[in-house]
């Protein structure tokens, strides 16, 4: 396994990649890898010849500052799990190396026809300008034929599927299910700044978006909403920022259960945030 970090030395390897006739499968990671990334990994080493992943905490996300500089990083660490998993390559620039100093400035311009208005656009102004940013560029750099990505960044994933056909990517993407810990906590890269105590107290997130699942064949959307509100607020430990059920489709909020429907939450345990999602049909 090779891990480079100039993009002019990325552009070779794809060539060469494509030349001998590869099919190419990527993952975007910002690193601090655990099993749900290597979930992703293991599922393109199965479907393509060459496995590219990205390590790169890109800023230009990160509306909050000081969760940048807490981001964890440790290359040496994700390196040795995506070669045990069968990636071939590691693209892992520093930000120099693909943003010039007025990208990192100005904000990207897109039309997210109406998907970043909603849960984590109201919550994060300008995250998902950032994740189109960096996606695209990696997009562009690596040109693989198909890329993958965790159905836990539920928003995130439809605005990917938007910039694909807005920017005519011929690209597949690869939407792969949420890994859990044995205690049903969605596996995250910042679960490594949970104490084993507020681990537990954060497992209660999906231990209530499961239980609304059975509840949701009986009561209506609107009561559904504040029940879960209030079995969160009521938890120790934990802080509800929001819980929306949304068309699955459009992230709009939901009419009827007879549309596509998931539960989509961002709860602060302790300074850090989760989030989560359950499908409702």
């Amino acid at each position: 396994m090779k891990i480079i970090s100039d993009p002019r030395r990325l552009s070779v390897e794809i060539d060469n990649f494509r030349k001998s006739g590869f099919s190419i499968g990527f993952i975007p990671t910002m690193g601090a890898l655990h099993r749900g990334h290597i979930t992703l990994v293991e599922n393109s080493v199965s479907q393509n010849d060459v496995t590219v992943v990205s390590v790169f905490v890109n800023p230009t996300q990160f509306n909050n500052p000081e969760d940048l500089k807490k981001y964890p990083r440790d290359l040496d660490k994700d390196a040795e799990m995506l070669q045990e998993a069968g990636c071939q390559l590691v693209f892992a620039p520093e930000p120099a190396d693909i943003y010039t100093p007025a990208e990192m400035n100005e904000r990207f311009d897109f039309d997210f026809e109406g998907l970043d208005k909603v849960m984590e656009g109201m919550f994060r102004p300008g995250h998902f300008n950032g994740v189109v940013q960096i996606v695209s560029k990696l997009f562009t750099l690596v040109n693989p034929h198909k890329a993958y990505f965790g159905e836990k960044d539920f928003q995130q994933l439809a605005i990917i599927h938007l910039m694909v056909r807005k920017m005519n990517f011929d690209i597949e993407i690869v939407d792969c299910a949420i890994v859990r810990e044995k205690s049903g906590l969605a596996m995250s890269s910042r679960n490594e700044r949970l104490s084993n105590g507020q681990k537990l107290q954060a497992s209660y997130i999906s231990s209530v978006l499961f239980e609304s699942v059975a509840l949701s064949k009986n009561i209506s959307i609107q009561e559904l909403q504040r029940l879960v509100v209030e079995k969160l607020a009521n938890a120790p430990g934990l802080r509800v920022e929001y819980f929306e059920i949304a068309n699955a489709v459009t992230l709009q909020t939901l009419k009827s259960w007879d549309e596509p429907a998931v539960g989509c939450v961002a709860v602060f345990c302790g300074d850090v945030r989760l989030i989560d999602n359950v499908r409702y049909n």
